[in-house]
């Protein structure tokens, strides 16, 4: 079941929060059942028979944690251990079956000239995010840090609908504790307030402006596929498209499983914080999927020696967790470069700044212009690795990538040029030639990028409008937290507020979202 849909907003989402709070007077464990009921129903929406898949992963991944908890008591490491690895092999048994088993014979094939077919395999829903989210429940309960838990609590942890099928990937100590309060049994007003204002912005993001844009992104990526010659203005629009869609849509995605979880009184970690406003890829993957981010650190990239051991160390272990990061994302090989490229680029800051550390310390550039360089250099190296991410193919990707180096050329729609005058006598001295059709296109397309990049650049985020709310947990502490201010304070007239003002700016979002809603499209990260 998608969040915008009208059999969402306007049947499940209702009832279910009505029979939460009605089935709470009789009882928390009652109430937690019926959660984890309409959270399984959620799911089954979109295909009953992967059902049986995740009860099947929850029975098994909560009578590890049960072993590893207990063998954890007793310090007796190896049996531990032992568990441990049974469980993550367990796991990502099922998600390599479901999601690469098919990548994996289709390289083989090509590789060694067989003809293996596996047959049709469906990925089931959200099945990296339960799988992440369980691992990390598995480590948890080996270092002795879970406590105990019913199989209904468990199983609220990993299906509790409005961060299951994207995410944020949440921690066993960030959740069930909420559902613990007796505060959360009851309906307050500001959690309704709070939570349907984050909605309506996360509706608004996703079917105006992320399905808006979406228009002039698809047609770009499919004509490289297919082989056609984009120009510098075609493949920059297609490109810088893509990488606006992307941002609402998950941008979007966050904010309503913020706001749905919020009309429960649960707050769920921060997963989005303005990430293209980063000045450094370090930045940036401190603001893009920052959930993420924290598993691959905590998980993958720490367990492989993080940056003990010197810099040669530490760089291979950002590569490896980058690349099996752009791996987790899908099941082909334009993911594997796109996490690659990101492990590149986060060796190249991380050596950068070791080197400024020790061969001078002041500064090349003035201030400003020092951090306009810098974001200027981390958005390009953002957009070329989106260009990969959404890609085909290796051959479309390179398409892309030449038409945006100015390799076929510079052109604008003959339609447009004659409405330039005099500019356009200046511009095509400069060598810029002119192609018949797509004047409405490459108008609507650079209409809606000039609407967006300020937007992204200079507005505030869902986070920062509902500071005055405590929208969302913070998902990093100690230094990471301290490096990156996640809620700076607004001017008064800027900030959220209840009150008439912001119910009616708010009413108007969510009812353009609504209407929106006429050709229902799929969240991106549902794909991976």
């Amino acid at each position: 079941m998608l969040f915008n849909s009208y059999a969402f907003l306007f049947l499940f989402l209702p009832i279910t929060l009505a029979a939460f709070f009605l089935v709470a007077r009789h009882g928390r464990e009652l109430a937690i059942g019926l959660l984890v009921l309409a959270s399984l129903f959620f799911y089954g929406w979109w295909n009953p028979v992967y059902l049986l898949l995740i009860l099947v992963s929850m029975l098994v991944n909560f009578g590890l944690g049960e072993l590893l908890s207990r063998a954890s008591r007793r310090t007796d490491k190896m049996f531990s251990k032992l568990w441990l690895w049974l469980g993550v092999a367990f796991n990502l048994g099922l998600l390599g079956y479901f999601k690469y088993a098919g990548f994996l014979v289709g390289s083989l094939n090509i590789v060694a000239g067989t003809n293996f077919d596996l047959g049709t395999i469906v990925l089931p829903l959200a099945i990296s995010f339960f799988t992440f989210q369980q691992i990390a429940y598995l480590v948890d309960a080996y270092r002795g840090i879970t406590q105990e838990y019913s199989f209904t609590h468990y199983a609220l942890f990993v299906t509790f609908f409005p961060q299951l099928i994207a995410g944020p990937i949440v921690h066993h100590s960030e959740m069930l504790p909420q559902f613990m309060r007796d505060e959360t049994l009851r309906p307050r007003l500001e959690n309704i307030a709070v939570g349907l204002s984050i909605f309506a912005i996360g509706l608004f993001k996703k079917t105006v402006l992320a399905d808006g844009v979406s228009h002039y992104a698809t047609p770009a990526f499919d004509a490289a596929a297919h082989g056609e010659t984009l120009t510098l203005f075609e493949a920059w629009g297609g490109a810088l498209a893509y990488t606006f869609q992307l941002y609402f849509d998950f941008s979007g995605y966050s904010d309503m499983a913020i706001g749905g979880a919020r009309l429960f009184g649960i707050r769920l970690p921060l997963n989005f914080h303005s990430p293209y406003k980063a000045t450094s890829i370090i930045e940036f993957w401190r603001r893009w999927h920052m959930t993420l981010s924290r598993f691959l650190r905590d998980y993958l990239y720490i367990s492989l020696g993080g940056n003990r051991g010197g810099p040669a160390l530490r760089y291979r272990n950002l590569m490896v967790t980058m690349l099996l990061g752009g791996l987790w994302h899908g099941a082909g090989w334009t993911f594997v470069v796109w996490g690659g490229l990101h492990g590149l680029y986060l060796v190249i800051n991380h050596g950068w700044h070791w080197l400024r550390r020790r061969l001078w310390s002041r500064a090349l550039l003035a201030p400003g212009l020092s951090r306009l360089v810098s974001w200027a250099l981390t958005f390009l190296a953002v957009i070329v690795g989106w260009v990969f991410f959404r890609a085909a193919n290796f051959d479309a990707a390179l398409e892309m990538l030449r038409g945006m180096a100015g390799f076929n050329g510079v052109a604008i729609p003959n339609g447009v040029a004659v409405h330039l005058g005099w500019v356009w006598e200046w511009l095509s001295r400069l060598g810029l030639g002119t192609y018949l059709g797509g004047g409405t296109n490459f108008v609507a397309t650079w209409l809606w990028l000039a609407l967006l990049l300020p937007a992204v650049l200079l507005a505030p985020n869902t986070q920062q409008l509902l500071a005055r709310g405590e929208p969302a947990l913070q998902p990093y502490s100690g230094a990471d937290a301290h490096e990156l201010v996640l809620f700076p304070r607004l001017p008064a007239t800027l900030a959220w507020r209840p009150g008439l003002p912001w119910a009616v700016i708010l009413g108007i979002a969510a009812a353009f979202g609504v209407l929106a809603m006429s050709s229902v499209s799929e969240f991106l990260y549902f794909q991976f």
